[in-house]
């Protein structure tokens, strides 16, 4: 079952955060979302964050997170966020935008 892929309306700025290699590698990990939305792992509470619900998946050799959450009444994937781990800064965004 193939998957609709929405973006969160952030992740343009994103990406903008990313170099144009990291962004290729992202694209081709959406792509792989679209066939098989369960690639990535399970979040639960991350740095005093619910994100029971949400994935990640990793890009870059783990440099760069990709978090998600699967809609399946819709058949959708919403990716939520894109970016680096440092100080779990990803995980604090995906918190604000849900």
């Amino acid at each position: 079952m193939k998957y609709e892929l929405i973006l969160h309306p952030d992740i343009e700025k994103d990406f903008k955060k990313l170099s144009k290699t990291q962004q290729v590698l992202v694209f081709k990990q959406f792509e792989k979302l679209k066939d098989a939305s369960e690639l990535g792992d399970y979040l639960g509470n991350k740095a005093g964050y619910n994100l029971s619900g949400l994935r990640k998946l990793y890009v870059d050799r783990k440099k760069i997170r990709i978090v998600y959450q699967i809609i399946e009444t819709h058949i959708v994937v919403e990716v939520i966020v894109v970016g680096k781990r440092e100080d779990m800064a990803v995980y604090a965004k995906a918190a604000e935008r849900l």
